[in-house]
């Protein structure tokens, strides 16, 4: 006998399901984020002036949206100690591989640049050099020795790394009296190991309060009664963290008497860095000031555009440098 047959019967449908193999295409940028192109007289000035002395600007190496209005105010970020960073972070666009030795003749380039440029606020700060922790905070010496020789009457601000955590490295910083002094807390603890290669929560907060501290009482200082170093600090929004989170790491910089505090959107360099999660407000950057205001800092520059040097000069004014 032959086995029984189950038949199933055919069923003609005329749906199709259609693949759309174009690839998405990344939402467009908030009005809020859109920066004018640059160009002009002063900026392509100001970036012969930076290839004629062999010179990096972070405004370049870190794609600064804020280039071409800063440029042609003649406000520049030099950065020195090359264009290699050792340190592999995240959401950084600066170049990463292993430096040139330290070249000792940068600094006296770099103050001859800020007084070519008649800048009134100069803003210096260099790659991480872990190679050389100690020949790095050297660098910064001279460069400040530097532009008080070439360019008296000139502010300087410096934006140092952490030096990882050497005292020594800091301690020589401190004592050569910049008006102020710049290190980026970046983000939020959670974040660290993936956004701040390299960097730790705490070292950066230690690197704050101890600067301060340094200022009053520093064994490489010749300056009697010191009054207090100014000290600032950035961190980008858009990583990843919570309210909540920037807020706390608000009140741990409050606490370090940390006088400026910068906060701007994290824009993603490439493919190759960091997701951004989202963009923030207007409203939300409104927000943030007012929280880190009502908590002690003594200025607060927060927008979507805001980078660490964004209005330097302005931000000296209102801690009553200028």
């Amino acid at each position: 006998m032959a086995p029984l047959l189950q038949t199933v019967p055919y069923v003609q449908t005329e749906t199709l399901v259609q693949i759309d193999l174009t690839p998405n295409k990344p939402a467009p940028k908030p009005a809020w984020l859109k920066a004018r192109a640059p160009m002009g007289d002063t900026f392509h000035a100001l970036k012969k002036l930076a290839r004629d002395l062999n010179l990096h600007t972070v405004c370049e190496s870190a794609h600064c949206p804020n280039i071409g209005e800063c440029w042609n105010h003649k406000t520049a970020t030099f950065m020195m100690l090359g264009n290699l960073c050792t340190r592999r972070c995240g959401f950084c666009a600066v170049p990463k591989g292993r430096p040139e030795p330290i070249d000792h003749t940068e600094p006296a380039r770099v103050a001859y640049a800020v007084a070519q440029l008649g800048l009134a606020h100069a803003v210096i700060t260099s790659v991480n050099r872990d190679d050389d922790n100690l020949g790095a905070a050297q660098a910064f010496v001279a460069v400040i020795n530097e532009i008080r020789k070439q360019s008296p009457g000139t502010r300087v601000e410096v934006l140092t790394p952490d030096f990882q955590g050497v005292p020594e490295a800091r301690q020589m910083v401190v004592a050569a009296r910049p008006e102020i002094l710049n290190h980026n807390i970046e983000t939020v603890p959670r974040l660290y190991r993936v956004a701040k290669s390299g960097g730790r929560y705490e070292r950066s907060l230690e690197f704050l309060a101890e600067a301060k501290r340094d200022s009053l009482s520093n064994p490489y200082s010749l300056i009697p009664n010191p009054s207090p170093l100014v000290t600032k600090t950035g961190i980008i929004v858009g990583m990843g963290e919570e309210m909540h989170e920037l807020l706390r790491v608000f009140r741990d910089l409050a606490e370090r008497k940390v006088d400026i505090l910068t906060i701007g959107q994290y824009l993603r360099p490439s493919r190759d860095h960091l997701p951004m999660s989202r963009f923030y407000t207007p409203d939300e950057f409104a927000f943030l000031k007012h929280e880190a205001m009502q908590m002690g800092f003594r200025h607060v520059e927060s927008g979507p555009l805001v980078r660490s040097s964004y209005h330097a000069h302005e931000q000296a004014q209102s801690t009553g440098l200028a």
